[in-house]
């Protein structure tokens, strides 16, 4: 047998430039490259095997490891999951920083790759056990975790990584632990092992018994109604979705990962779904009696914590290609591809379609909500504006395929309701772990996946301090980003939440010390404003920055930005109490049992009405 000696790392490398991906006869690569922060635990194994090969895999410089993680997971959620980074780091807390990206990437679903350095004697010793790594707390946040301790494990560590990196079902965080040391070892490695190697995603389809009950639930109903997930997004399933939808006249409501599946004004389009949902979708929701969920996870947000189908007799049909979703709520389970199962759903019910009355129905309430984000996008709100008329404006300016991006807060709620999306790719919210700090990061991801395309990140003051600086990363790899920075002295969305359970926004808002106390939230909180200018730090890391006052002014600097090919900052404060009203929705955040507060007592009754509404469906 032919074999190479190669250093693990270089092995890896090479192994790591020779993977592609396959579905419906689309080849392409599925490692792209990798991003980096180099120290001694990764600088002479896999730093040495990227600068001795620099054409098997591009080298991305980041500034801080989660943030690269992020990015990673950005660009594979643009892909649809079908390509992808790598990450690699030192050892120690260079490896932990990208723990939060790796929990990210898991509760999302999405492929990344990391590898960070291990078992540097310094960093951690354990009574109890004599293996044991800072990088062991990668195992409960990765779908696949390995620590490759000689060199010539790399070889089941790297088929096994990439089988899960590939699954559609399974994929997320992959962790390969290195050790520093053994990352320079060499072995005579089979040559076969870096042949390219394609790996076919499949559209599977579920057996004929389960899709017959499935029409049969459906072809029953007089209400069904449509949720779709990151499942229609990920499969290409919007087309067929859309003919679907427009034959059998069932409308649509999507979750944060699915928004888009449909355009926001196609006839059978209700919007978001759930806690951050439509007055349109959530009214429909309450009297369906099936729900067609396809490729969603009916997350406590998407289900507005058990209270979104308050039908008795509601139905579940799901469709997922993970078995573990398909059989929630008690429904008929239908594991498979979604664009697959869809199209022979619809097959199967040609001939069928719901009731004039029920199409009059939600029609109506599509246009009174369709009048409702257009009052919220043109308030007026003065001295400054609200943020919802910030969202406008930037909904307003942009072209049909360029992508807004967002993360943790109140905006994802905002653009989850108001966001009029015209692209299946235009909208990229990470809500599944609601990270502050992914904004920026994750639409540099989103820009090195498809640089056509403008990318508008829309982003808080809390969130842009926990993590700006990858400003610095893509204007250093010219991937123009226009970053809405949105202003509201601190943490508007928990200071709003914490208002509405009685404790007056304690400690979110930006202010001074006053009277030993950072005080409250409200209009009139004591304590002066900090000397902190957020526009000139965008500048000093790089960016072109337009400060904003007013919804004109922004309108300007929107303007202006276009024509910029370096990232842009456009910094705009907002009323932090102007905010978007939820709509027939509730989300379960449990309020004090006991407390000597009389706010925080009338907060808990409300909370134990609402929670009465919750259904178990079984």
């Amino acid at each position: 047998m032919k074999t190479l000696k190669l250093t693990m790392a270089q092995a890896l490398v090479r192994f790591l430039a020779s993977q592609h991906l396959e579905r419906d006869g689309v080849e392409h690569r599925f490692i792209e490259g990798c991003f980096g922060i180099f120290g001694h635990g990764n600088l002479t194994g896999v730093g040495q095997a990227l600068a001795q090969n620099p054409d098997l895999l591009t080298y991305y410089q980041a500034r801080n490891e989660q943030a690269m993680v992020h990015t990673v997971a950005g660009f594979a959620k643009m892909r649809n999951r079908l390509a992808t980074l790598a990450c690699t780091t030192s050892v120690g807390p260079g490896a932990t920083n990208m723990i939060t990206g790796a929990a990210a990437a898991t509760v999302n679903r999405l492929p990344v790759l990391l590898l960070p350095g291990d078992v540097f004697v310094q960093q951690l010793e354990s009574s109890s056990r004599g293996d044991v790594s800072v990088n062991d707390a990668f195992i409960p946040v990765s779908r696949y975790f390995d620590r490759v301790q000689r060199a010539e494990q790399l070889i089941p560590a790297a088929l096994a990584a990439m089988r899960v990196l590939t699954s559609q079902a399974d994929t997320g965080a992959v962790t390969l632990a290195l050790p520093q040391d053994v990352q320079t070892e060499a072995f005579d490695y089979p040559s076969e092992f870096f042949v390219k190697r394609v790996w076919h995603i499949g559209r599977q389809l579920p057996d004929d018994p389960a899709l017959d009950r499935a029409v049969s639930a459906i072809r029953s109903a007089t209400r069904p109604l449509i949720v779709a997930g990151g499942g229609v997004i990920y499969s290409e399933a919007s087309e067929v979705l859309r003919r679907f939808v427009t034959r059998s006249g069932i409308p649509v409501a999507e979750t944060q990962a699915g928004k888009g599946s449909l355009p926001f004004d196609h006839v059978g389009a209700l919007g978001g779904i759930g806690a951050t949902g439509t007055r349109a979708a959530n009214r429909v929701a309450a009297k369906a009696d099936v729900v067609i969920g396809i490729g969603t996870r009916y997350t406590d947000f998407t289900t507005a914590s058990r209270t979104a189908f308050q039908n008795p007799d509601v139905r579940f049909v799901n469709v997922n290609v993970a078995e573990l979703d398909s059989h929630k709520l008690g429904g008929i389970p239908l594991t498979g591809d979604a664009r697959a199962t869809l199209a022979s759903l619809d097959q199967r019910l040609q001939g069928w379609s719901v009731g004039d009355e029920y199409r009059g129905e939600y029609e109506q309430l599509r246009a009174e909500w369709d009048t409702e984000v257009s009052r919220l996008y043109n308030l007026g709100h003065s001295p400054l504006p609200a943020q919802s008329e910030v969202l406008g404006a930037v909904n307003d300016l942009s072209a049909p395929r360029d992508v807004v991006v967002c993360a943790a807060g109140s905006m994802p709620g905002d653009l989850h309701k108001l966001w009029r999306t015209r692209d299946v790719k235009g909208y990229h919210v990470e809500y599944g772990y609601s990270t502050m700090g992914y904004e920026i990061a994750g639409g540099l991801g989103v820009k090195l996946a498809d640089p056509s395309r403008e990318v508008y990140v829309m982003v808080g003051d809390g969130s842009y301090l926990m993590m700006a600086q990858e400003i610095v990363t893509s204007i250093q790899e010219r991937a123009k980003l226009t970053v809405v920075l949105v202003d509201n002295e601190g943490f508007a969305s928990i200071g709003g939440l914490s208002r509405s359970k009685g404790t007056a926004g304690f400690g979110t808002r930006y202010r001074y010390r006053s009277d030993g106390s950072l005080g409250d939230d409200s209009a009139h909180a004591n304590g002066e404003r900090l000397p902190v200018d957020l526009a000139l730090n965008a500048e000093g890391l790089g960016a072109i920055v337009f400060r904003a006052t007013n919804i004109e002014q922004l309108r300007d600097a929107l303007v202006a930005s276009k024509k910029s090919d370096r990232t842009v900052v456009i910094h705009v404060p907002v009323d932090r109490y102007e905010g978007v009203p939820a709509y027939d929705s509730w989300w379960d955040v449990p309020v004090a049992e006991v407390t000597e507060s009389a706010d925080v007592k009338k907060a808990r009754e409300e909370h134990e009405r609402e929670q009465a509404r919750r259904r178990w469906h079984l």
